[in-house]
């Protein structure tokens, strides 16, 4: 994609990489639209960078979908790109979990449902620009599972084998499908300490990492940072199961 001159929606814009993405899109002359369900962070981000632009919506909703999709048609015409970075992750125990299953539920709802239902709704307005792009966030568990949050590393797997299929299917259009794959990154998805978890990789840097290679490789298909590379590349290097010992260490 190119990463100039876009109108673009970031789900789950208003903290973590979502936001980082949309002021590092801004900065290069990108109009930049936030989602999101929480409207005081959406309003703190505005307000931190002027310029921006927001709307309240739930991922989980299909109406709240399809109202966001006919905003966008209206309030913006010209929108090209999509990043689809909403998503939850919660521990689960297999052993004990809920009966109703809520959070394995939400987790599928928010991370997989949310960004195939989105991409449906938007896809009409994004073929009728002469270039658009469709950015999925998987994650680096997508290809080797944190056994903790197992319904969060399903959910990542299945958006890399949709934007597989989405990739292929969209070829002959002007719709470009790129998978950015996160390491573990200094955010608060899990919680507050993981923002200054010393083992996470920190966030500025992986988003400076993330738009260098934007830039330098608009049709790659994955968008991949040095940290991810031994998750993503386990399997094919014969290292799985000494990575996936190592990474669920301590946990059954």
């Amino acid at each position: 994609m190119q990463t100039s001159g876009n109108t673009i929606l970031i789900t789950g814009g208003g903290s973590g990489i979502g936001q980082a993405l949309a002021v590092a899109f801004q900065a290069l002359g990108n109009q930049v639209i936030i989602a999101g369900r929480r409207q005081s962070a959406l309003d703190a981000t505005v307000a931190a960078h002027p310029g921006l632009d927001s709307v309240v919506f739930d991922i989980e909703d299909i109406k709240s979908i399809r109202t966001l999709a006919d905003d966008l048609a209206t309030r913006h015409p010209a929108l090209n790109v999509v990043i689809h970075n909403a998503g939850i992750m919660r521990p689960e125990n297999l052993l004990a979990q809920q009966d109703d299953l809520a959070d394995a539920e939400a987790t599928v709802a928010t991370n997989l449902l949310g960004p195939i239902r989105l991409t449906a709704a938007l896809l009409p307005q994004l073929l009728k620009q002469p270039k658009a792009a469709i950015l999925t966030v998987s994650s680096g568990l997508a290809f080797l599972p944190l056994t903790a949050t197992p319904t969060y590393s399903a959910t990542k797997a299945a958006i890399h084998s949709y934007s597989q299929s989405l990739r292929h299917q969209l070829s002959e259009t002007a719709v470009q499908v790129h998978e950015l794959v996160p390491p573990y990154v200094q955010t608060e998805l899990m919680g507050p300490g993981q923002a200054s978890d010393p083992n996470a990789l920190p966030l500025n840097d992986f988003i400076a990492e993330t738009m260098r290679l934007l830039e330098d490789q608009p049709d790659a298909a994955e968008i991949l940072v040095e940290r991810v590379k031994p998750l993503r590349y386990a399997e094919r290097d014969g290292h799985f199961d000494q990575v996936f010992a190592r990474l669920n260490a301590g946990t059954h």
